[in-house]
């Protein structure tokens, strides 16, 4: 089979593609025939050694897939060559072949295409677990979602609207925002153009927003939670912006306000039930037309440099997918 192979930490264009031998599933695992996986911000950070987790060297890169089900290890129960599945794995998905243990697969339903169960994983199952898990978020409640127009932050504004909350957009260009609206925002901010607080202020009657969605970090952070309303919630999801901001404390004391880290991988490793729980009822949401990912993009395995670079220089909306 054909994989990504990050032999040495560095920039994407260090990763090679290799042919190395079909996989065998151990006790408890399936091996998949990839269809699509999802290209993930984590990712870029993760070939060049500077995620939270650092895979042991060489490595294939890539977490979140969908495809057919090659082949069952010992102990297998439920599925079979064939299926259709939904998996994550901590790497090994920019292939075409992955091996992932059997508990973490979940059928695809009737009709759904592979490239849109490839983008789902992470980016919603991370939002569900922020919003909904982490900020309980309310109907009537206001949000604001940094970097609104990519995968995490496009998952957020739907769930918010599913669950009846009035949401706002803040993104760096008019276009990304222009997707932000069609995936139900409320209230668009161009970060680049206005003043981040100023706006808000005017967007929610001077009162703030009650949770903050923040997969940016960097210079946003500040003057966002400057602004949150009483009892407020700043969700910390990560820091595309490439600087982890130091936030003064006297703010949260002033606000009554919590700040609330997000890291859906080890959710999803110490509660998987929860986490499975979490994914079959936006499962549902998505049969009623609440959820709609946008795959923007698709790269063969060959490109998986190209699309891990503009994933890093925030060239993507929405989600973008390697097709093997």
């Amino acid at each position: 089979m054909k994989a990504i192979v990050c032999k040495d930490w560095g920039p994407p264009d260090s990763l090679e593609l290799q042919d190395l031998q079909d996989l065998v599933p151990d006790a408890g695992e399936v091996v998949v025939d990839v269809r699509a996986a999802g290209v993930n911000f984590p990712d870029v950070l993760t070939v060049q050694g500077k995620y939270q987790y650092r895979p042991e060297l060489p490595f294939t890169p890539g977490n979140e897939f969908a495809g057919t089900v090659r082949a069952v290890g010992a102990g297998v129960n439920g599925l079979k060559p064939g299926d259709r599945v939904i998996g994550f794995t901590r790497v090994g998905a920019f292939a075409e072949q992955v091996r992932a243990l059997a508990e973490v697969m979940m059928p695809m339903p009737p009709g759904m295409d592979f490239d849109i169960a490839a983008a789902i994983t992470l980016t919603y199952g991370t939002s569900h677990h922020a919003v909904v898990d982490r900020a309980q978020l309310k109907a009537g409640e206001t949000m604001l979602v940094l970097g609104a127009a990519g995968g995490v932050g496009l998952a957020a504004i739907e769930i918010g609207k599913a669950l009846g909350a009035r949401v706002i957009a803040a993104a760096s260009s008019a276009e990304k925002l222009e997707v932000c609206r069609a995936h139900g925002a409320d209230v668009l901010i161009d970060y680049t153009k206005e003043d981040l607080r100023e706006a808000l202020k005017a967007a929610t009657g001077g009162r703030g927003p009650d949770v903050i969605y923040d997969p940016v970090g960097g210079p946003y952070s500040e003057p966002a939670l400057r602004s949150i309303a009483w009892r407020g919630r700043h969700l910390v999801v990560g820091f595309a912006a490439g600087d982890i901001p130091k936030l003064p404390w006297n703010l949260m004391l002033l606000k009554g306000a919590s700040v609330v880290g997000v890291f859906w991988g080890e959710f999803a490793k110490r509660e998987p039930k929860a986490n499975l729980a979490a994914m079959r009822e936006m499962l549902g949401w998505m049969a009623e037309g609440k959820l709609k990912p946008l795959v923007s993009k698709r790269y063969p395995l060959g490109e998986t440099a190209q699309a891990l670079n503009d994933m890093a220089e925030r060239k993507v909306t929405g989600k973008v997918v390697i097709v093997p």
